[in-house]
């Protein structure tokens, strides 16, 4: 039982999920009676949501219906982060929100603080944007599994490569 077994932790974002819900966002938008006649729009650019509509009310309405497609999509909102409302053209207001791809540094850091406080036998390095667990005892990697899951992180992780 000497062989060592290991997993990732990575923070990703489906972007054709994503996709589907801005759709889906988008019809119910069209044809819901609060929207009737606003200039709301979502689109999805590289891995960036623009948010376009009259004022910053219609704009928290039209992220409300964007973030409720996301979540029954099984999208991960916590990986959002929303820039400023700036005034568009046309008397509306524009708001642009990153979609976050991967862990950076500061959230390594976190994760892997937790993983040692956790004082289990287990090794963990980063590697650019994830992170690699790995152990000689499978019980201990569910432990850090159960650790980081109970841990408040301010992305949303997941747990790939499990072997």
């Amino acid at each position: 039982m000497s062989k060592e077994s290991s997993f990732d932790i990575v923070s990703k974002v489906d972007l054709s999920e994503v996709t589907n819900a801005v759709n889906i966002a988008l019809k119910e938008i069209q044809n819901r009676y609060d929207f009737k006649g606003s200039k709301s729009d979502i689109s999805l650019e590289k891995d960036e949501l623009i948010l376009i509509s009259d004022d910053e009310f219609k704009l928290e309405q039209l992220k409300d219906v964007l973030i409720g497609k996301l979540i029954k999509r099984g999208v991960p909102t916590k990986n959002i982060q929303y820039g400023k409302i700036e005034p568009a053209s046309g008397k509306t207001v524009r708001q642009r929100a990153k979609l976050v791809q991967g862990i950076d540094k500061d959230n390594a850091k976190k994760i892997n603080t937790i993983i040692k406080n956790t004082g289990l036998k287990v090794k963990s390095q980063i590697q650019e944007d994830q992170i690699r667990v790995s152990g000689k005892s499978k019980d201990d990697l569910q432990k850090v599994i159960a650790a980081i899951r109970e841990a408040d992180l301010p992305i949303d992780v997941q747990f790939v490569n499990y072997r």
